[in-house]
């Protein structure tokens, strides 16, 4: 007799992403020549992982009894403050009203915004293209995800309202206010994630008007519901230009629209495993900000307890010690400058091929739409190269792929 209860029978034992990874990895193994573009992890030229050593010299040289001591259910003050520095220090207004606690990655923090802003069986909202662990985070919670065309219909259109000409891509904002009006009427509360710079997985960043018509629409709802934004800023510093100029165009928002940012260091300081981050939430209100302090506190004690207490005081110092932040930002944009010759280097060749894919500008992934992705990455499996299929589109992990081997991608896709 099953013991499980019977909404969690039938679960997949892998993610199909590391499944595929695996995969690739294997075949390398066996000496075929592989370019395995499924991974989300910054890798350099020679396929080693590429890792900041400023970040790794601090990890080291943490102290043993703060790697065996608990940290607090919260997170360690001065790691909270450093976080709410870094984000938010060039936003007076949101800083003084921000609060936060420590998570283990961003998948901590957007675990905690999905079980304390909605009630079981209710629905986060976000793009139509989004990361696959939204919905496994939502599974887990008893909530659902719905979505909203993340791009504006053009004049030639792909599968699924995906544009037909490269960079032909605008934010759907008249989708997205649908979509508000249905959560708002439906189940009277909206949780609205947005994965933004560098969007997982097209790559897409969006532009200040964008922001503005967002928080426009936000703010349209914000007297009828509570309304919730959450941005995952997991990629934001890799964004070629300021990661967050896109902050600013937040500062309506405070005092009528719940705002929450997802903020993690894996990637940040390229330490995945390090599992380091934090749920920022921005509460005017003294009152409601004591409140929500609260309950994620009691979240993080029913869920983890508490996070790594070595990895805090490490990414502490990153943040704080002007010498080690500086060289971490130094080694940051040599890297980013890698991606940025593999991003040329994409929209090189796979313009020119017809490739249907949004404005790319910088970012660990891009999207390719594809009414036919299951079958077309099979082909590429086929030869050797490995993409991630969802619905009409394929994820590619630039950040994974030698300069070298994008042409041997762009190929690939036939």
């Amino acid at each position: 007799m099953q013991k499980l209860i019977p909404s969690h029978q039938g679960r997949p034992s892998d993610d199909p992403i590391f499944a595929l990874s695996k995969e690739a990895a294997e075949r390398r193994a066996r000496g075929e020549s592989v370019v395995n573009a499924t991974m989300g992890a910054l890798l350099d030229d020679e396929g080693k992982l590429a890792i900041l050593p400023t970040a790794a010299r601090a990890i080291r040289e943490v102290g043993e009894e703060d790697w065996a001591a608990y940290a607090p259910i919260s997170g360690h003050p001065q790691f909270l403050r450093a976080v709410l520095d870094d984000l938010l220090g060039g936003e007076p207004d949101l800083r003084a009203a921000a609060i936060a606690v420590a998570t283990p990655g961003g998948t901590g923090a957007l675990r905690h915004a999905i079980a304390n802003h909605l009630e079981p069986g209710q629905a986060l909202l976000t793009t139509s293209f989004y990361w696959g662990p939204y919905q496994t985070l939502a599974d887990e919670a008893d909530r659902r995800v719905e979505t909203f065309a993340m791009f504006a219909p053009q004049d030639a259109s792909g599968p699924g309202g995906a544009l037909a000409r490269p960079g032909d891509s605008t934010l759907d904002l008249g989708a997205l206010d649908a979509a508000l009006a249905r959560q708002v009427a439906a189940q009277g509360r909206v949780l609205l994630f947005l994965n933004d710079p560098c969007h997982n997985p097209t790559g897409y960043s969006m532009q200040p008007a964008e922001w503005d018509g967002v928080v426009e629409r936000l703010l349209a709802y914000a007297a009828r519901a509570p309304i919730t934004l959450l941005v995952d800023t997991a990629y934001f510093a890799y964004n070629p230009r300021d990661p967050r100029a896109f902050l600013a165009h937040l500062r309506p928002l405070l005092g009528k629209v719940g705002l929450l940012f997802a903020w993690s260091a894996s990637k940040t300081f390229t330490h995945y495993g390090l599992r380091v981050g934090a749920l920022v939430a921005c509460v005017a209100d003294e009152a409601e900000r004591r409140a929500t302090e609260a309950a994620l506190s009691y979240s993080c004690r029913g869920v983890w307890s508490n996070c790594s207490r070595g990895g805090q005081v490490a990414v502490t110092r990153l943040l704080v010690d002007d010498a080690a932040r500086g060289a971490c930002d130094r080694e940051r944009r040599q890297l980013t400058d890698l991606l940025a010759r593999r991003v040329a280097a994409w929209n090189e060749l796979a313009r020119p091929r017809g490739l249907s894919y949004p404005r790319y500008e910088g970012g660990f992934f891009v999207t390719v739409f594809a009414d036919d992705a299951p079958a077309r990455a099979l082909r590429m499996k086929e030869r050797g190269v490995f993409v991630v299929p969802s619905k009409n589109a394929l994820r590619v992990a630039l950040c994974s792929v030698a300069v070298r081997d994008v042409g041997r991608l762009v190929g690939a896709f036939g």
